[in-house]
Parts: C-alpha cells; structure tokens; sequence
C-alpha cells in the first residue's frame, strides 16, 4: 500500500458500511476566510438539500471540535454528534460537499491541502469548487465597483466552462502588482483574509486538478447576507437548486437556513436586566 493511500485511508471514514463511489461528482468546500461566508453558503446548501451525511475527515491538521447536529429538524435529529470535518452527498445531483468548521492549525495548512487533494484525485471528483471571501477593505482600486463577487478556475476547468462563463458575465478575481508603486509587469493573485484559498488553488494548478475558487469581498460583522449572496452566486452555475417562481432569477431560490443559525450570535438579552 502506498503512502498516498494509507492517508486516504485514516482520514476518510464512512458513516456506515457502504462502499462509497465520489466518481464524476462535484465537491463544494469552503475555505476558513473573513466572516465565515464559505462556510456559511455551505450550511445553506446542506440545509436546504438536505444533504445526509455520509463519512467525516479524521485529519490533526484542523483544531478539534465536537457540537449538536447543526441541522436538526426535530428533537432527535439534535442528539446526534458533529465534528470539524463532515462529508455530505447527494448521488441524484452527483454532489458530495464537506463541511469544515475550525481552523487550520498553525504550520499544518500545507499537509492539509495535500490530504484534500490526494482524496480528491483518489474518489476522481469531476471538479472542486472552493467558496470563500476576501477583506473588502483591502480590495484594489478595479474592485471596488459593481459586484463584490469573483471567481477563480485552474487552467485544467477553464477549458471545460468557458462557454458557460462567458454566459454568466462572471468576473474574474484581478491580479494585483507584486511590487505596487515599483514594477506593474509582475502580477500575482492577492486574496487577503481568504485562509489558505491562494496556495489551495495554486496547488491546484500545479496537479492538474479542475477547480474554481468563488469569493465576495466583506467585513466582518453579520455575513449572512454575503452568505446567500455567494450561494446564488455558486446556483447561478451549477444550478443546485431550482427557483420557485416563474422568473429565472436565483434570487428566487427559497434557501433554508439551518436551525443552527439561531444561536448565530448568541442568545437574546434576559428580560430581568432591564
């Protein structure tokens, strides 16, 4: 057994016994960026597909958690345990989505990412989407009107959607000068507050792997705006969900948020101070 495999191995578990095939499916994860919109739009997607999970990743690379079912729908939905790193899969729609929800340890983001992409070329995933955001407050002069939304695609995913893209008159994310003020010819990508969406995409590139990165420039505060903002962004393309009125606008789409999201800010002031 290879090393590679002994990896996939330990940290992909199944839910159950069933023998799992991921092959030609589409894997949406978010990154941990500013304002948690990644994921943020992931919960809405699980939520309102009502998505079954179906393994979790057990990795030491991500700070360890353990919580409630965030997506209870009743009272013995809630008992049931949650972890940093769930896989959720939808075989009609060939979708599988993993959730994660701590933080990359320090110095463990590179062994993260490798582990991400061995299982993704390992199951054959047909392409990866990353949902992510960006520091508003840090975006170049170019970005600072119209849409707050860009996207990203490796060479290897490009050649596949271009013609959808160019349907959807999305806007890609600008290169920014590596040396501002000193030398424009040097471009780079520039995604500040994005977590480790840069080196995920650019190790993405280097194996050959089709994948897009969506992002929405934002502040911190309440990002549940920016949330349904980038899950439309993302059903605009991969058309997950369909609308419920006769109109073709996404905006249409009836997202459900999930129970968790009631306690996203805490609970409620206690009458008895006032």
């Amino acid at each position: 057994m290879s090393k590679e495999s002994h990896i996939f191995l330990i940290m992909f578990i199944a839910s159950d016994s069933k023998d799992l095939d991921f092959r030609g499916f589409s894997l949406i994860l978010p990154a941990v960026s500013v304002g948690n919109v990644g994921q943020l739009a992931v919960d809405l997607l699980i939520s309102t597909l009502t998505l079954p999970r179906v393994g979790y990743i057990y990795t030491e690379c991500l700070v360890p958690m353990a919580g409630s079912n965030p997506y209870a729908r009743s009272a013995d939905d809630a008992v049931e345990l949650s972890i940093n790193a769930e896989v959720y899969s939808l075989p009609e729609k060939k979708l599988a989505v993993l959730q994660i929800r701590s933080p990359v340890l320090q110095n463990k983001s590179k062994e993260f990412r490798q582990i991400i992409l061995s299982w993704v070329k390992q199951n054959g995933f047909s392409k990866v989407v990353l949902l992510s955001s960006s520091h508003a407050y840090q975006r170049d002069d170019r970005q600072l009107l119209g849409t707050p939304l860009r996207y990203l695609m490796t060479p290897d995913l490009q050649s596949i959607v271009q013609e959808k893209l160019q349907s959807l008159s999305w806007k890609e994310l600008e290169r920014i000068a590596a040396f501002p003020g000193v030398s424009e010819t040097e471009q780079q990508i520039y995604i500040p507050g994005g977590g480790f969406t840069k080196s995920l995409f650019q190790d993405s590139c280097s194996e050959g792997i089709p994948m897009a990165v969506l992002l929405i420039f934002c502040s911190e505060g309440d990002n549940i705006p920016d949330a349904f903002a980038l899950v439309n962004y993302l059903n605009d393309w991969l058309q997950l969900v369909e609308c419920t009125g006769s109109t073709s606008s996404m905006s249409s789409v009836q997202w459900i948020a999930p129970s968790s999201w009631k306690l996203l800010f805490g609970c409620g002031l206690p009458p008895l101070i006032f």
